[in-house]
């Protein structure tokens, strides 16, 4: 490889780290045929839900060079939003909700695509190349690349894995024109360890290093609409938004750092939130609360039928207020998980009452008809 390259390449790891990046690897574009076979198999096994772009987007995704012939490398970047502090004792804190540890501040696709785009323009005015940049939303193998560049490698849980870092990385991605020297590779430490596939509350993993997102709680609370279905309901627990049960419980944790970046660090009031305020948003307060959080995205309503299923599972009856008022919502999901919630957090006899108050009549089976004229059942 040449001297301009090899000067190139400095450059770009010296502009990584003054970005706030914590890891910078370079590996080449080129196909990935290991990493599209397993994404073929995935989506023939329908692993990924409603996430039709999977299947749509798979021949772009397949291969770095599909999606932009002209590329010669890849830039790897990966920033760690390591937490202060294990987050899986607040799954006990049954009053609490519980917001993955990627989502407790800033959307980090805003955060980090905005230092890529500064620093893939100093590396355009240096080498005259082309260059994209990709954060998350694009149809791009970020895992296998940041593998292949050496940044870490796919867990067990499908997740990277990285040995400085643990679990918690952030990847982003520079296509470039600019053939440069690429990184080694790294390789699989796992070894016998099955603490990610073990610890999964819903079980998710069909096999190490396969997922099923029908099953997966991050899946469930954040891509999937409609009424989650009852067999997962209890399981969530405390869960509103993701899930960082087998990230948190890999060994390789033990290495992990806290964030230095501040916008990624977990704001006071979304470590440990109490979920009675949660089911009192409405859609304009639910936009100011969550304004610039990635939380935003899934909307007023989604957000508040999670809400409503930790209720129902927090086992604390003063939560019964704030659920019944949900009972006149706008939104029917809400309204049926609404239902499910009281369900569990009223008596017998009380729950029978409400839905006599509601014009049903008080016999043996008024829980499973209210619970059919809600709309709730999944069948």
């Amino acid at each position: 490889m040449s001297e301009r390259a090899e000067k190139l390449k400095r450059f770009l790891k010296d502009e990584a780290h003054a970005h706030g990046f914590d890891v910078c690897r370079i590996t080449r574009a080129e196909d990935m045929p290991e990493a599209a076979a397993a994404l073929k198999s995935s989506i023939s096994n329908d692993y990924y839900g409603d996430m039709t772009w999977m299947a749509e987007t798979f021949e772009r995704r397949s291969s770095p060079l599909k999606l932009w012939p002209e590329a010669r490398s890849v830039i790897m970047l990966a920033m760690n939003y390591g937490p202060e502090e294990d987050p899986r004792p607040l799954l006990q804190e049954k009053d609490r909700a519980n917001i993955s540890v990627y989502a407790r501040n800033r959307d980090y696709h805003d955060v980090i695509k905005g230092k890529l785009k500064q620093m893939a323009g100093r590396f355009t005015a240096r080498s005259g190349a082309d260059v994209k940049v990709f954060v998350d939303t694009a149809p791009v193998m970020e895992k296998p690349l940041a593998e292949k560049a050496g940044i870490g490698w796919q867990g067990k849980h499908t997740n990277l894995v990285s040995r400085r870092f643990g679990s918690w990385l952030f990847l982003g991605s520079i296509f470039t024109s600019e053939d440069l020297p690429p990184d080694d590779t790294e390789r699989d430490h796992c070894g016998s360890c099955r603490a990610c596939l073990d610890v999964c509350p819903t079980d998710a993993f069909p096999a190490p290093y396969k997922l099923d997102a029908r099953r997966c709680i991050s899946y469930l609370t954040i891509e999937y609409h409609g009424k989650i279905p009852v067999e997962f309901r209890k399981a969530m627990g405390n869960r509103i938004y993701g899930c960082d049960d087998c990230l948190a419980a890999c060994p390789w944790n033990k290495f992990a750092q806290k964030s230095a970046e501040m916008k990624l660090i977990a704001r006071d009031d979304l470590k440990a939130p109490d979920i009675a305020s949660f089911l009192q948003l409405d859609d304009p307060s639910f936009r100011r609360f969550f304004s610039g959080s990635p939380i935003k995205r899934i909307g007023r309503n989604r957000f508040v039928r999670n809400c409503l299923i930790a209720a129902g599972n927090s086992g604390d009856a003063s939560l019964a207020a704030p659920c019944k008022d949900l009972l006149n919502d706008d939104d029917p999901d809400v309204r049926a998980m609404a239902v499910w919630a009281l369900a569990r957090l009223l008596s017998d006899r009380e729950f029978a009452a409400l839905a006599s108050e509601r014009g049903y009549d008080n016999n043996e089976s008024v829980a499973e008809e209210w619970k059919r004229e809600e709309g709730m059942l999944c069948t």
